[in-house]
């Protein structure tokens, strides 16, 4: 098992040192790479943890050269079996290596990376991942969750500029040295696939998100592809697997395909036909929606900016805003919240979701370009705040919110807003 974290031009190599089936462990395998590093001039920490201990393998980074900004997930085992005789056994251990230890080491990363605004992420999968093989379904399985996972954190890291992207390289191992004949292992070498990590690594890289096959020194990019599809249902009448059956040419028929790359995009489709289908023009079958624009014109209005307004505060109203949400006298841990002569008086860092929320509650909402929204019938699902330093006792501060994503329901919308303080 074999995973490399970067950390400017030092390297923590991880490898548990166990042979192709995740049996064993020893020190030869990790020691053996940092050598070759320190010995071609770069600087470079063993650990021998499993990916388990994500924690573990992290921490031996930020101990070494203090930061890290790249995880490249590679360690991965072997348990081949043909589907009928994959025991429980052979099915977890290749889910825990591949896919829960990218998540693991991943995990353990990912707040530092936020904090220092850059991470180049590398997730390892497979072509049995993307198309199949026989007698791989568990590692199959657990090399296209890798790509899902990926996909998802090049979505939600990507405002703090953290890359992820997803290999899936042909390469001679020690996965594959005794499967694959010599002269095939050396013209399969990873040195064939190393300079597409290097350069999706790079602080100059913008692609995030990508999924690339490689080996013996090509590369290719995939990418998602869909049919138009078909309508296979009227307003007024059932649905039915005839309907289905009689349009099926035209449900598999990829001339003119299209290439969503986002989840919008997706809906999208789903929701251009459902205007199809309700012909009257409503946001979909539901007209009991709160939300009275066509669900198409909501896409439309992701990325606008509300506009920006500034907010003060005193003193009294942190206080007001600590006794709301229960602080009190009983507590003596809780006076600095609640009385402004204590010596270490200070405000609750959950009093920023209070600004926050009136860059959308100002107004702001329903002046939105293609929506129109009522506000009472508005709910707040949840709220994220991250806080960069303590929030002064009292202050004015610039506010601004953008909309992130929409999300159509059918019967309503789900708005997400980023909001900024400062």
């Amino acid at each position: 098992m074999l995973c490399v974290l970067f950390v400017y031009f030092c390297i923590a190599v991880n490898d548990l040192g166990g042979d192709f089936m995740g049996v064993g462990k020893g020190s030869l395998a990790a020691d053996k790479v940092v050598e070759e590093i320190r010995r071609k001039g770069g600087r470079a920490v063993a650990n021998y943890d499993s990916v388990d201990a994500g924690e573990k393998v992290v921490k031996t980074a930020l101990d070494a050269f203090g930061r890290i900004d790249v995880v490249i997930n590679n360690a991965g085992i072997l348990r081949d079996r043909s589907f009928g005789r994959i025991s429980d056994e052979d099915w977890d251990i290749i889910q825990r290596v591949h896919l829960r230890g990218s998540f693991l080491v991943t995990r353990a990363a990912w707040d530092h990376m936020k904090k220092q605004k850059f991470g180049r992420i590398i997730m390892t999968s497979s072509a049995s991942g993307i198309y199949g093989n026989f007698g791989q379904a568990n590692y199959c399985a657990a090399k296209l969750g890798l790509l899902g996972l990926s996909n998802c954190l090049a979505v939600e890291g990507e405002k703090s500029n953290i890359h992820c992207n997803t290999i899936a390289p042909t390469a001679g191992s020690r996965l594959t040295q005794n499967i694959l004949p010599d002269d095939l292992l050396e013209a399969l070498k990873p040195d064939y696939v190393a300079p597409l990590v290097l350069w999706l690594c790079h602080e100059s890289c913008e692609e995030n998100g990508g999924l690339f096959e490689v080996g013996a020194g090509w590369i290719g990019k995939l990418r998602w592809e869909r049919t138009l599809g078909a309508i296979v249902r009227q307003r007024t009448q059932p649905m039915t697997p005839e309907a289905v059956k009689a349009n099926w040419t035209k449900i598999c028929d990829f001339d003119n395909a299209t290439k969503p790359q986002r989840i919008q995009d997706s809906i999208g489709g789903i929701i251009e036909a459902l205007n199809k289908i309700d012909s009257d023009g409503g946001v979909s079958a539901n007209h009991t929606s709160n939300v009275t624009s066509t669900a198409t014109s909501g896409f439309v209005t992701i990325g606008h900016k509300l506009p920006p307004f500034s907010s003060s505060y005193t003193e009294l109203d942190t206080i007001m805003y600590a006794l709301g949400v229960g602080a009190s006298l009983k507590e003596p841990k809780d006076l600095k919240f609640i009385y402004e002569g204590s010596s270490d008086f200070s405000c609750l860092p959950t009093f920023g979701v209070i600004l926050a929320q009136k860059s959308i509650m100002g107004g702001g909402l329903a002046e939105i370009p293609g929506l129109s929204v009522n506000l009472a019938k508005v709910l707040l699902g949840e709220q994220y705040l991250e806080l960069y330093k303590p929030l002064p006792r009292a202050g004015k501060l610039k506010c601004e919110a953008i909309v992130a994503d929409v999300l159509d329901k059918g019967s309503g919308l789900i708005m997400l807003m980023d909001g900024a303080d400062e």
